[in-house]
C-alpha cells in the first residue's frame, strides 16, 4: 500500500502501544479488512502542514486528520523544537486552551486533544498553564504574554465546519508562529512520530504538580486590559440601548457578558437556542459569522422581540466579532469586516488624540492591515498623520509585525483583516 515505514496508531501496527483510540483504530482496520487502498493512501502517506490557522483538518483516524496520535506526534515536536530555542523552556512553561469541539465517531474532543498536548510536555518535566474550562482563543496568546511563556497552542477549528479541528501555535510574542519556525517545528514533529512514555496518559494533567490552572487569573486581568479602551463607563451604564449576542454554540457567552460588565453595558440578551457550547452546531448550517443575515436569523428574529437595535456575533472560538444594526427603514445591516475596521479604527485615533498629552506624538502611533483589506486606515492616517502598515494576509504576520513595533516603543492602536478580525493595543 506504500504506508510510510512509521505508520503507527500509537506503536507500529505490528506492536502496539496502549493505550490508544480504539475509534481511529476501528476506522483503520475496517478500510484495510474493506480494500480501501485509496482512501489509506489518502489518510496515511501525507502530513498535516501549518497554514495560516496552524494544523487544521477533519477529525478521524490518519496522519492528515486531527486526532490523538498526530495531535501527541505534533506536541513531541514541539517539545524538541522548543528546548532548542529556549535554554529556559522548563523554567517559563507552555499555555495550552481548547474549545468545546468534538466528534463521538472518533473519538477525540478538544478538551481531551488539549490535555493529551498537556500529557506530553509534563511527562518530560515542563510546567503546562492548562486552562480548565474552555476559552476564547484570544486568552491563549494572551497568557503566552502575560505568563512569560515560550509558546502556547489551542485547540481549535475556529468557524470550520463541525467535522473539524486544529493546533493553533503561538510563539513567545503572542503571535501565531511564522517561517522558519513552522517548517523546523514539522522537521522536528518527523523525527518524533513515535509516542513517547507518559505520551498517552492524559491522567497526567490532574496529578502532575507542574500543572497549573491560569483560567481565574488570565480572566480577571484580560478584563481589567479591557477597561484601559473604554472611555465612557458612566455613559454606558446609563444607556438604554439593547444588544443581543449569540456565541454560535461556541465558547463566547460567559466571557462576552463579562466584558460587557466591564465596559459597563447591561448585558447582552443571550440567543437561548445557541447560547450553550454544541459541538454539532445544530441550529446553523455553518457556525460562521461571516455569512451575515443567513446564520443571524435567530439572532434578528430575537432582537425584534426585544427592541433590540443591535446584534453581535462571536464565531465558536470567540476570536471574530460580526455585528448588525437595525436601520432607519426597519432593515437590518450586516456590517463587513472592512466597515467594522472603519468604525473601530476611526474611534481608537479619535480616542487616543482626545485623551493623549500635547507631547503625545502621532508620528509614533501604527494602525495595521493585511494586503486583502481595506485601504481605509491608510486613507486616515495619511489624513491625520499617524502610521499605516500592511502585512502579508494572516494575522500571524499582524502580531509579528505589532510585536516588533512595540518592542521598538511604537504605539499600535488597532489593526485588523477583513475576516472579521481586530487587534487592539491591549493586547
Amino acid at each position: 500500500l506504500g504506508f510510510p515505514k512509521t505508520f503507527s496508531l500509537g506503536g507500529r501496527l505490528s506492536r502496539p502501544q496502549s493505550p490508544w483510540n480504539p475509534k481511529t483504530k476501528e476506522q483503520i482496520e475496517n478500510l484495510v479488512r474493506n480494500g480501501m487502498n485509496k482512501e489509506l493512501r489518502d489518510r496515511l502517506c501525507c502530513r498535516l502542514t501549518f497554514g495560516t490557522a496552524g494544523l487544521r483538518s477533519a477529525m478521524g483516524a490518519g496522519f492528515c486528520y486531527i486526532n490523538d496520535l498526530t495531535v501527541i506526534q505534533s506536541t513531541q515536536g514541539m517539545y524538541k523544537y522548543l528546548e532548542r530555542c529556549f535554554s529556559d523552556f522548563r523554567q517559563r512553561g507552555f499555555v495550552v486552551g481548547y474549545d468545546t469541539r468534538g466528534q463521538v465517531t472518533s473519538s477525540c474532543s478538544s478538551k481531551r486533544l488539549a490535555k493529551l498536548t498537556a500529557a506530553v510536555l509534563l511527562a518530560k518535566g515542563v510546567p503546562v498553564y492548562l486552562f480548565s474550562k474552555y476559552v476564547p482563543t484570544p486568552f491563549v496568546p494572551y497568557a503566552v504574554r502575560h505568563l512569560k511563556a515560550a509558546a502556547g497552542v489551542m485547540i481549535t477549528a475556529s468557524h470550520n465546519r463541525k467535522e473539524d479541528n486544529g493546533y493553533k501555535v503561538y510563539w513567545e510574542n503572542g503571535a501565531q508562529i511564522t517561517s522558519p519556525h513552522d517548517k523546523e517545528i514539522l522537521k522536528c514533529i518527523e523525527e518524533c512520530v513515535e509516542p513517547w512514555n507518559g505520551s498517552w496518559n492524559e491522567n497526567l494533567v490532574d496529578t502532575s504538580p507542574l500543572t497549573r490552572d491560569p483560567l481565574e487569573e488570565i480572566s480577571k486581568i484580560y478584563m481589567e486590559d479591557l477597561k484601559k479602551i473604554c472611555y465612557h463607563r458612566e455613559l454606558n451604564t446609563k444607556t438604554n440601548l439593547k444588544f443581543i449576542h449569540t456565541s454560535f454554540h461556541g465558547v463566547g457567552h460567559d466571557y462576552v457578558q463579562l466584558a460587557f460588565k466591564a465596559f459597563g453595558f447591561k448585558p447582552p440578551i443571550p440567543v437561548p437556542e445557541q447560547k450553550d457550547p454544541d459541538p454539532d452546531f445544530s441550529t446553523v448550517k455553518c457556525p460562521n459569522p461571516e455569512e451575515g443575515e443567513s446564520v443571524l436569523e435567530l439572532s434578528l428574529r430575537l432582537a425584534e422581540k426585544e427592541s433590540a437595535r443591535v446584534v453581535v456575533a462571536t464565531d465558536p472560538d470567540a476570536d471574530r466579532l460580526a455585528v448588525a444594526e437595525l436601520q432607519e427603514n426597519g432593515r437590518w445591516k450586516v456590517f463587513t469586516g472592512n466597515e467594522l475596521a472603519a468604525l473601530f479604527g476611526w474611534w481608537m485615533f479619535r480616542s487616543w488624540k482626545a485623551n493623549s498629552s500635547k507631547e503625545a506624538d502621532v508620528k509614533n502611533v501604527y494602525m495595521l492591515a493585511t494586503t486583502v483589506s481595506s485601504k481605509i486606515l491608510k486613507a486616515i492616517a495619511r489624513k491625520e498623520g499617524f502610521h499605516f502598515e500592511e502585512t502579508l494576509p494572516g494575522f500571524k504576520w499582524i502580531g509579528s509585525r505589532v510585536k516588533d513595533l512595540l518592542d521598538n516603543g511604537k504605539e499600535v492602536l488597532f489593526a485588523f483583516e477583513e475576516s472579521i478580525g481586530m487587534y487592539n493595543n491591549i493586547f
